[in-house]
């Protein structure tokens, strides 16, 4: 065996030094951090919107300024505000504060994926959603609830045969009932105010899917009918139109990169719309198909990360707030 080459660690050569260092003034360099964008302490019994403006003017506290001053330009406008919600926000207690925003034309257009029709739905007729699923699942009783399994169905099927989309169809059902609190049914106030409500269903993803009533025919159908209502939505978002992603990891944000796609391979131009996502951690396709992928040369996306519960509540009274 050859012997190893030796190699030497000390490097001979002269350590850099100070003298000589091109230096300049501070008042000359441009600066990210400015005085003028610090944030100002509240003053006890202040107004939202002095504590709206007292925010720092940087990163999500700046976005979400520009993000309500661009809602608050489409709405005055008259370009559409859609929301796509999934079903963690209604569970959350947010209905009312959504409710007020639908009747301030601060929702323009509504979609939900299917789990929202069963909570919104739970909540009108019984006042009370979300079982435990850790320990329904045990025996079997996950999912069972008969009210919710046999009402529904029938309405989507119900809906099929009267050509609706699943949205109105349910919207209808809850608007015509006598459930106790029909009143905060997200579906049935669309519905009385002729907003657009539709509902994205992966079949086999809700507990309606596996109770007698139910229709694959009828589901497929009626969901179907509600993308091509949506994207005819996502087409007017063009020229200052805003689209929200709250709480849905992965349905909406598919649902709506694929009404893009269809509205732009029509011939249709869209850009210049604004996007945005709220939810709890940072997700991939809600951050690629809402925030990302579809803008257009003119478009922005924001990502805010919190919970619903502080949020949308913030956001919705920011928006009744602005000058």
């Amino acid at each position: 065996m050859g012997s190893r080459p030796r190699f030497s660690m000390i490097v001979k050569k002269r350590p850099l030094t100070s003298p000589g260092l091109r230096t300049y003034s501070l008042a000359s360099r441009p600066s990210k951090v400015d005085l003028r964008d610090f944030a100002r302490p509240v003053r006890r019994g202040g107004s939202f919107a002095e504590f709206f403006d007292s925010w720092p003017g940087f990163l999500a506290a700046r976005d979400f300024r520009e993000f309500t001053a661009l809602m608050g330009r489409a709405r005055d406008r008259h370009k559409p505000v859609l929301w796509a919600m999934g079903a963690h926000v209604i569970k959350v207690g947010l209905s009312p504060i959504l409710i007020d925003l639908m009747k301030e034309g601060w929702i323009s257009g509504l979609a939900l994926n299917g789990a929202g029709i069963i909570h919104d739905f739970e909540i009108a007729y019984a006042g009370r959603t979300s079982e435990d699923v850790e320990v329904q699942i045990k025996d079997g009783r996950f999912g069972m609830a008969r009210e919710t399994g046999d009402l529904l169905n029938e309405a989507i099927r119900a809906g099929a045969e009267e050509n609706r989309g699943l949205g109105e169809a349910v919207g209808r059902m809850i608007a015509r009932s006598r459930f106790p609190h029909r009143g905060l049914s997200l579906l049935a106030t669309a519905y009385r105010l002729e907003i657009p409500a539709t509902v994205h269903v992966a079949v086999g993803t809700d507990i309606i899917h596996f109770h007698p009533r139910a229709s694959g025919e009828a589901i497929g159908k009626t969901s179907l009918l509600d993308f091509y209502r949506l994207a005819e939505q996502v087409r007017d978002l063009n020229g200052g139109g805003v689209f929200l992603n709250v709480g849905s990891a992965v349905v909406l944000p598919e649902v709506f990169l694929k009404a893009v796609s269809l509205v732009r391979n029509q011939g249709r131009t869209l850009d210049g719309f604004s996007t945005a996502v709220f939810d709890f951690i940072r997700q991939y396709r809600s951050a690629e198909n809402v925030t990302r992928r579809p803008l257009g040369r003119k478009g922005r996306g924001f990502y805010f990360v919190g919970h619903h519960e502080i949020l949308i509540p913030l956001l919705a009274a920011a928006l009744k707030n602005q000058p």
